[in-house]
């Protein structure tokens, strides 16, 4: 009987997704984007004030990559919108640490207008927009 909980527990903690970042750090991170991303609702609600010359990082999460209207990407994430790529936590927290090796890692150009490089925190800062952005379909 005592082997039941054990099985139970096993499989609920396999079944849980392996990313998890900390909400809260990645608020906090998030300083170091703004200077160049703001995070504003579809209904014009201003999440995090902050620069325009990065799109806007509302709904990231989910969204295919290089598709925010009105911003020109670089040549990276220009193929990943033609491929049809879409962010997700992880890799969104991979990107941020290094945009020019992960374009280059995922067969892109490795040109990106993105030239910070969040050295930690990166599923901080993910998962903190994940839980700004709209709702999961």
């Amino acid at each position: 009987m005592k082997l039941f909980p054990l099985l139970a527990a096993s499989a609920l903690m396999a079944a849980a997704p392996a990313f998890a970042g900390d909400i809260e750090a990645g608020e906090k991170d998030f300083k170091k984007c703004k200077a160049c991303h703001m995070v504003v609702s579809a209904e014009g609600e201003e999440i995090y004030k902050g620069g325009k010359t990065g799109p806007n990082l509302y709904g990231v999460i989910g969204r295919v990559a290089g598709s925010y209207d009105g911003y020109k990407y670089g040549k990276g994430l220009s193929a990943a919108q033609e491929e049809g790529f879409v962010w997700t936590e992880a890799e969104l927290a991979e990107y941020v640490m290094d945009p020019k090796a992960y374009n280059e890692k995922r067969g892109w150009p490795n040109q990106s207008k993105m030239s910070f490089k969040l050295k930690g925190g990166g599923e901080d800062v993910a998962a903190w927009l994940a839980s700004v952005g709209p709702a999961a379909e």
